[in-house]
């Protein structure tokens, strides 16, 4: 997992992941956005389901630390070992917006994630145990703020892109 030197790194890589792979879904029409392909296991909607639902748990589970409540990650109904079911209710939930919804979705939650970044200290982001969700999400090892975000936004957009970049290949 890549380190960061600070939150203007952090959110300028966002930034550039994002602005790539979002760029992907352009040229589709709305019509495809539900089109299966053997090769590539998600549809351009479930794509963005998947970018939605997980950015939407990140600052759900911010906000709920702010407010004092108990965070049980992924959810309350979803356990660690059950992110197939979830990625299920994430594509049930969020992939039958049309692909202008979802993308407008997706970009509130980054924009909302630069404005959490930019009300946490960097030590919220990068030191460990600042954030009881953070800890309480892992049992086995100690994972900062920033590894959340990563991989519920750099990692992913990276990932994706190469998955709907082979979709638009097979399918447009």
């Amino acid at each position: 997992m890549r380190s960061y030197h600070d939150k203007a790194e952090l959110k300028a890589e966002i930034q550039k992941t994002y602005a790539k792979y979002i760029a992907e879904f352009a040229e589709i029409p709305e019509v495809l956005k539900d089109a299966r392909c053997e090769e590539v296991e998600r549809t351009p909607a479930e794509n963005l389901a998947y970018q939605v639902g997980w950015t939407t748990l990140l600052l759900q589970w911010e906000a709920d630390e702010r407010q004092g409540k108990s965070v049980k990650t992924p959810t309350e109904n979803y356990k660690w070992n059950q992110l197939g079911e979830l990625y299920q209710y994430f594509s049930a939930t969020y992939a039958p917006l049309s692909l202008t919804e979802l993308k407008t979705r997706l970009d509130r939650n980054i924009q909302d994630i630069y404005q959490m970044l930019d009300e946490l200290s960097e030590a919220e982001v990068f030191e460990p145990h600042m954030r009881k969700w953070a800890d309480d999400s892992t049992k086995t090892t100690i994972w900062e703020v920033y590894k959340f975000i990563h991989v519920n936004t750099v990692a992913p957009f990276m990932t994706f892109r190469t998955k709907i970049r082979k979709w638009k290949r097979l399918m447009l």
